[in-house]
């Protein structure tokens, strides 16, 4: 497994990425603020679903979801909100939240375009993708284990 496996990284200020093909399995890294703190995998039944529908679907479609900012049904989403947008919460926003002028989902994507990165892999199988994630997520791809899922 190696790095250069890998696309440059690109912001997630800037989604949607064009160069991400519609259908693919694939694999994940992201930096927050240069740090590695993430990798994850799409694609399951990437063959079966590919053939069956023109949909997007696979790798494209997880990103989209990290960048969305929604916590409902992404672990992502939930990992950043917790471990790095809840904390940074001040006082004064507190009612903001409670008036529904203000909502953890809005403050999560806020904080991925501001502060995430992102790398990806293709890879032909949804076995491969997931050799080359749980690979990655023991430190075997960048040299480091993400902070937020190592294995």
């Amino acid at each position: 497994m190696h790095k250069n496996q890998f696309s440059p990284r690109f912001s997630f200020a800037d989604w949607p990425n064009p160069a991400i093909p519609a259908v693919a399995a694939g694999v994940y890294a992201i930096w927050k603020d240069g740090e590695l703190i993430y990798y994850g995998m799409s694609g399951r039944e990437i063959d079966t679903k590919a053939k069956a529908s023109p949909k997007k679907y696979g790798l494209v479609t997880r990103l989209n979801s990290h960048a969305s900012g929604r916590l409902s049904g992404d672990q992502f989403c939930v990992y950043v909100a917790n471990r790095f947008v809840i904390p940074s919460l001040r006082a004064e926003e507190l009612p903001l939240f409670e008036s529904g002028r203000l909502t953890l989902d809005t403050r999560t994507k806020t904080f991925i375009h501001d502060h995430l990165e992102y790398a990806y892999a293709l890879v032909e199988t949804s076995a491969e993708a997931y050799e080359l994630e749980r690979a990655a997520r023991r430190g075997d791809v960048f040299g480091t284990q993400p902070y937020l899922n190592p294995l």
